[in-house]
């Protein structure tokens, strides 16, 4: 593969999950999250997320380190390390306003609420990563 194939393979296995996140988490803005089988499946949704941008953004390091571009396997790397850390401060968060809700917690209309902006920060901040990444490409290529 030439350093230009693994530079455009590298971004497509980073974009396609990042799409897809930024295309179907929206949907959950619309339904309400005291709803047993909404909550849980957005949060299957925010596991799977990160779980996939782990692998996606290891190989993508490797990728750029086995082709010898150092800086771009930093910034993926950095994607993979905030999926891999991410992901455990993320998800405990939103079992912890789950658990709550489940408990009949009095405070449970104010946790979903948290839950809500759970949802928000997730999604902005796969938004960020996924403006950061489509505005590296030009450099990626150039410096192939």
């Amino acid at each position: 593969m030439t350093p230009d194939g693994v530079a455009v393979a590298v971004m497509i296995i980073l974009l396609f999950p990042m799409g897809y996140f930024t295309l179907a988490s929206p949907a959950f803005l619309l339904v309400k999250l005291d709803i047993q089988p909404v909550a849980q499946l957005l949060r299957g949704m925010f596991n799977a997320h990160f779980l996939v941008m782990r692998v996606a953004g290891v190989i993508g390091a490797l990728a750029f380190l086995l082709d010898g571009r150092l800086v771009a396997a930093m910034g993926v790397g950095l994607i993979a390390a905030l999926a891999i850390y991410g992901r455990r401060w993320f998800m405990q968060r939103i079992d912890d306003q789950l658990r709550a809700r489940d408990a009949g917690d009095a405070e449970a209309p104010r946790r979903l609420r948290r839950l809500r902006r759970l949802h928000w920060s997730g999604m902005l901040g796969n938004a960020v990563l996924l403006v950061a990444l489509v505005t590296s490409i030009p450099y990626v290529a150039i410096s192939a």
